[in-house]
């Protein structure tokens, strides 16, 4: 899909959302994760080329593919707590929003301490 196309029905689905507020409110929230599950969708092949291509440059340059990795889960998870930590919030649950946000940062921070080892390691093999 086309970026007029996602906009078009994102502000479809948000209309029609707002059509249910008033009576059944949780219609709504049905209403988000769909759209939101099938933009998703709608992006995956995209991400998918964008990972042939940087796979394609690790291969050129020769990096580490762990880092390449690394950087995809990193991705992985801050796609899955932003959408799930905006849901929460769109139904009015801020404090789960905010646990599911802590949650995934400390997570990002464990996964790149490996990446920062080796980074601190290069670094300290050019100053000796």
């Amino acid at each position: 899909m086309s970026m007029l196309q996602i906009g078009i029905l994102g502000v479809a689905g948000v209309l029609l959302a707002l059509q249910f507020k008033s009576g059944k409110s949780e219609y709504g929230i049905y209403i988000s994760i769909a759209l939101g599950m099938l933009i998703f969708a709608s992006l995956l092949g995209k991400i998918s080329l964008l990972k042939d291509v940087l796979n394609e440059v690790s291969n050129v340059v020769g990096l580490n593919s762990d880092y390449f990795k690394t950087l995809w889960k990193i991705l992985g998870i801050t796609y899955a707590a932003e959408f799930s930590s905006a849901i929460c919030k769109d139904a009015g649950y801020q404090t789960i929003a905010l646990q599911i946000e802590v949650f995934a940062k400390i997570t990002i921070l464990v996964l790149s301490l490996p990446v920062l080892s080796a980074l601190l390691q290069t670094i300290r093999g050019f100053l000796v």
